[in-house]
């Protein structure tokens, strides 16, 4: 793995040499494009807490849904004291009120809430763009967008099907576009998501352009009791991703690819120098001496979090992506993938210090990449105050209670693959799912109601985060594939596709890693590891409830599944998902 680590870098120095000779060969002007964000104080910026939107609307007392209208516009943003206004894209009610992260909208349990989501975007996009990997095309011109409300367990048509993106006042559509306004049921677990753009190859750029928001699904008969920290002061969605800045303010993203010939743009990752959190980088915020929760979403390209304070203080977990833990439980760190959303509880009563640094130390790309350095190794800033006080908020033994995940219920197993190719140079060209590009006819085709087992099977030296959309799944095991005989097996997969057929018998006998406590829950997305096998229980139907869905998944366009990665998933690793009767 470090050998072929070594040459992807030595590569890419090769193409930036290439491209600055081709550019008038004066690396200096080159790297004045550049912002140096480490000549910028960390801490300056107090954390925002973002607009919050109700997706409801109370009527004498009861509760009613509500039809939200949610812009997309072209407007600038200050990510920081000291760095000239970005140019963004950013949700909002109005270009205005637009800001990065978008609203946090909260909605309730039972009540339905509508959105309609305008693109009020320009012609063309503020970030570079590669033709070569199958992006949404629009004939007139435009910025295809579409959204995708992550965890959500809804009707497809609202689901944010890849190809039914749509431009500027729905002037062209996508081939699977159906409506204008989405229906969230909300009739799911209580518990975080987070909303995002979900357009055909255009995920990645239009994401870091800023296009990302939380939404929040509470059930007060359910969660009151339980006597969280709750309220805006406490109960607080933290929405954190990388970014780099060109001198002038502009996010920067590469123009050139790691395989210029193949793709002119694409490269396999993308990693920013700063780290933001809620649309500012390296915040602070004043804490008082008790209890606060923080819903922690990574809605970074690809970048991987491993949290921990600086001062020793614990996090207690309590949920997992988009559900609660059985149970609380204590960890000094928190690995998190892109998508993936920890909710936790801290208690800055025990801090033995009047600061708390929220640090990172995963390496990046994760696990066989670069470590941290000052910029990246660090998140945000609390400032707890020196004085005591009592706390009414708890943390109950006791959380929510889902079915447990018993293998002995599935009605069949699957083989999922994941495969990335290079070109001759050694370099990453596509990643597959399957061995299939996205387009290839559909080949899951689970049954509503139904649970599965899926071994997946990661033949990639990469973690990738494998989100599913619909259904919810538990982490049985993890295993590792011998070393002994591994690419024979690879070669034999990468010809035919075929576990079975390939003996994957033979060589799923390596170390097993267990999986984290806190990760035990029902999850939306898991981090699949390298030459591992994962075998994941997959549930088509709720959690909390023996109800059907209220509305029919078997509809057009369906559902996909795809790794989170962004870049993966704008270069083929995603694969459409049917639900049947």
């Amino acid at each position: 793995m470090e050998s072929k680590l070594c040459r992807r870098r030595m590569n890419i120095a090769m193409v930036l040499i290439i491209t600055l000779t081709w550019l008038g060969g004066i690396c200096g002007e080159f790297e004045e494009q550049l912002f140096e964000v480490g000549k910028l104080k960390m801490f300056v910026d107090e954390l925002p807490d973002m607009p919050r939107l109700n997706g409801f609307r109370s009527v004498h007392g009861v509760l009613k849904p509500i039809s939200l209208q949610i812009g997309m516009f072209l407007t600038k943003w200050k990510f920081h004291r000291d760095l000239p206004p970005t140019p963004v894209f950013a949700y909002g009610t109005s270009r205005r009120s637009a800001t990065v992260p978008g609203p946090t909208i909260e909605a309730v349990y039972g009540v339905d809430t509508y959105v309609t989501w305008r693109n009020h975007l320009p012609s063309s996009h503020i970030l570079p763009l590669d033709l070569t990997i199958s992006p949404a095309s629009p004939k007139r011109g435009g910025i295809p967008t579409v959204v995708h409300l992550h965890g959500g367990i809804h009707e497809p048509s609202s689901d944010g099907n890849a190809d039914a993106w749509f431009t500027s006042g729905f002037k062209e559509t996508g081939p699977k576009w159906t409506k204008t306004t989405m229906h969230y049921e909300n009739m799911q677990q209580p518990g975080n998501m987070w909303y995002h753009d979900h357009a055909m190859g255009l995920t990645r750029v239009n994401l870091l352009a800023g296009l990302v928001g939380a939404y929040i699904l509470r059930h007060d008969t359910v969660e009151s009791p339980l006597r969280l920290p709750t309220g805006h002061e406490f109960d607080r969605p933290l929405v954190v991703f990388d970014r780099s800045f060109r001198a002038d303010g502009s996010i920067y993203m590469n123009a050139t690819g790691n395989n210029p010939s193949i793709h002119p743009q694409w490269q396999p990752e993308y990693f920013g120098d700063a780290i933001i959190v809620n649309g500012k980088a390296w915040p602070r915020l004043t804490v008082r001496r008790r209890r606060y929760r923080f819903r922690v979403i990574n809605a970074s390209n690809a970048r991987f979090f491993r949290f921990f304070f600086s001062n020793g203080l614990d996090f207690v977990v309590i949920g997992s992506d988009s559900a609660y833990l059985s149970e609380p439980v204590t960890t000094k760190s928190v690995l998190l993938s892109p998508s993936e959303i920890v909710d936790v509880v801290v208690d800055f009563s025990k801090s033995p210090s009047r600061t708390a640094v929220l640090a990172n130390d995963a390496p990046y790309p994760y696990p066989g990449g670069d470590p941290v350095n000052e910029e990246s190794g660090k998140v945000m800033k609390f400032i707890v105050s020196d004085e005591y006080e009592d706390d009414t908020w708890t943390i109950p033994k006791r959380l929510i209670n889902y079915p447990s995940a018993d293998v002995s219920n599935a009605v069949l197993t699957r083989y999922i693959s994941m495969y990335e190719y290079v070109s001759d140079s050694d370099e990453p060209t596509h990643l597959y799912v399957n061995g299939l590009p996205y387009d290839a006819p559909v080949t899951e085709t689970p049954k509503s109601g139904t649970i599965e087992v899926w071994e997946v099977i990661n033949l990639t030296e990469d973690n990738h985060p494998l989100h599913i959309h619909l259904g919810l799944f538990k982490v049985v095991e993890q295993t590792a594939l011998l070393a002994a005989g591994l690419e024979e097996f690879k070669e034999c997969m990468t010809k035919h596709n075929d576990a079975v057929k390939c003996q994957i018998s033979k060589y799923v006998r390596g170390k097993k890693t267990a999986v984290a406590a806190h990760e035990r829950g029902w999850k939306n997305v898991f981090k699949m590891m390298p030459g591992h096998v994962t075998r994941i229980l997959v549930r088509f139907a709720y959690i909390h409830s023996n109800a059907s869905y209220p509305f029919d998944p078997t509809q057009e366009p369906g559902y996909v599944y795809h790794c989170h990665i962004l870049d993966h998933e704008d270069n083929m690793m995603m694969r459409p998902l049917k639900v049947i009767n």
